[in-house]
């Protein structure tokens, strides 16, 4: 017969949080599906009545009894007449039921349990042998989890909560939860992407870039990130031969030598990369990886004559361009550069975007321009991976694009970025003198070379001490340890009036390796 769990039971478990952003009956469902999900309660056990359960929780009893309710029309729960609620056994089959031996098993590998006489523990694999090339050795641009826990986040690629348009993504995320729209996204798109994101895209987006496609030409991604993936697993292996930025992008560098590819270094001056110098250098690629609108990291803007020579070249050599149009939309004159694939007429360009990076890193959408056989190659690939990013991500960041909410968020940004930018570079002039800039005429950092003496890899570990975040910048070069002057500071995530009393202790930092 079932045996009723003591209400005293429940006290102890349910920790009500005054800072919780759930409900109560919220609460309270998460500590009995806890409870029977982690063993506590087996199978057909009793639970209190709500009556009981509601007193020993200091609740009001319809909580307790909605909380059950809900339980039970999810299957954890079966409710009994004149008898209560009891553990629904079918929710457990294959969960304790049938691995009790399993659970004495695992029970007897924990380090301290004394194992039966003559019992083996099993021999684990050896992961470390089994992983080929472990991504988790390569350099990354490394970001605290915390880092709104910090007084000064000069960090890249966060965003500001008060710039965040609130009000305008939950109306577009309403819509998207209509009956009418729901039937667009929850079914499995397969290889196929929302309809509406596209036609924004090549409407309203890519045209402010010069750039005009067909639907059959774009595909959506889950952010830039696995958009670089898709075209290198694609397109790389271990005759290729790409051409990369230095300093560049550390996670496209990480992405192609991943999939086998060689890389040639292309050194970048105050204009990105300089075509005809490097010549002889892009003769010898398959395909060049560049980020000309805003050099990663170096904020540089390739100029128009350099955009087309790298064309010609890719022409006369047969290479193709990978463009990651980076930062492209924050620009402080209200005018974003006219992309390189803007210029293309050859079908030489793979076009590289993102959606996400200015509105909210999070959401994770990005986007490729290409030729339509490439897309349908890339759609089948992506297909393996995860078929497709979520519909109803993309349904609503369509809406938000249709009602102009992007458009009226960037010249919010453009505004808000160039009053930061200002702040710091005034605030570099005056308390850091000793250190050199490149100019900040958009986008959302700044470049900065300290003197020949100041390693930046110690200085952000002792800046951080201090509550500053900054980015060292060895991680961008192909060589980390000629580069140690380099360091990063974003102005996304950072408000306006932190900047000056940051960089001013930044100086107190970095004053201590000044040589005596």
């Amino acid at each position: 017969m079932p045996t009723r769990t003591p209400s005293a039971l429940w006290a102890q478990q349910f920790r009500r949080s005054p800072e919780s952003k759930t409900s109560l009956q919220h609460q309270i469902r998460e500590m009995l599906v806890a409870s029977i999900l982690d063993g506590q309660l087996p199978p057909d056990a009793a639970l209190p009545s709500s009556r009981d359960l509601a007193e020993q929780l200091g609740v009001a009893r319809n909580t307790v009894v909605l909380a059950y309710q809900m339980l039970v029309e999810e299957g954890y729960l079966v409710s009994r007449e004149r008898s209560g609620h009891f553990v629904n056994p079918a929710m457990l089959e294959g969960l304790h039921g049938v691995t009790v031996q399993q659970r004495v098993q695992q029970r007897a590998q924990q380090p301290g349990v004394v194992k039966p006489h003559g019992a083996e523990s099993p021999a684990p694999p050896v992961w470390k042998s089994r992983i080929v090339r472990p991504p988790s050795a390569q350099r990354n641009i490394v970001k605290p989890a915390n880092w709104q826990n910090y007084a000064y986040p000069f960090i890249y690629g966060q965003f500001d909560q008060s710039l965040f348009p609130t009000n305008d993504w939950r109306e577009c995320c309403l819509k998207a939860l209509s009956i009418m729209e729901i039937r667009n996204w929850a079914p499995d798109l397969i290889e196929r992407d929302d309809e509406s994101l596209i036609q924004q895209i090549r409407t309203r987006v890519l045209p402010r870039r010069g750039v005009f496609a067909m639907p059959e030409e774009i595909i959506i991604t889950n952010g830039c990130q696995q958009a670089l993936y898709l075209v290198a697993d694609l397109l790389c292996g271990k005759q290729t031969t790409v051409g990369f930025e230095n300093p560049g992008y550390p996670d496209a560098r990480n992405i192609f030598v991943n999939r086998n590819a060689r890389l040639l270094e292309l050194p970048v001056d105050s204009e990105g990369i300089d075509p005809v110098r490097l010549r002889d250098s892009l003769a010898r690629c398959d395909y060049v990886f560049v980020t000309p609108s805003h050099q990663c990291p170096t904020t540089a803007t390739m100029p128009i004559t350099r955009r087309r020579a790298l064309l010609e070249l890719a022409q006369q050599h047969d290479f193709v361009i990978i463009e990651d149009d980076y930062e492209s939309e924050n620009t402080f004159s209200g005018t974003p550069h006219p992309a390189l694939k803007s210029l293309d007429t050859a079908d030489r360009v793979i076009y590289v975007g993102s959606l996400s990076k200015t509105f909210a890193p999070g959401l994770r959408l990005g986007y490729v321009v290409g030729p339509p056989e490439l897309v349908r190659e890339l759609r089948a690939l992506r297909r393996l991976m995860v078929r497709h990013p979520v519909a109803y991500i993309q349904r609503a960041f369509a809406t938000f694009l249709a009602l102009g909410h992007h458009d009226a968020l960037l010249r919010r940004l453009a505004h808000a970025y160039k009053e930061r930018a200002s702040a710091l570079m005034a605030a570099l002039d005056t308390h850091l003198p000793e250190v050199r800039y490149v100019p900040v005429g958009g986008g959302a950092s700044c470049w900065v070379q300290g003197p020949p003496w100041l390693d930046a890899t110690r200085l952000a570990d002792e800046a951080r001490e201090a509550g500053i975040l900054i980015e060292p910048g060895g991680v961008f070069f192909a060589d980390e340890t000629e580069h140690s002057p380099w360091f990063r500071m974003g102005f996304s995530a950072i408000k306006l009036e932190k900047i000056e009393p940051g960089v001013r202790a930044l100086a107190q930092v970095v004053r201590q390796q000044r040589p005596d």
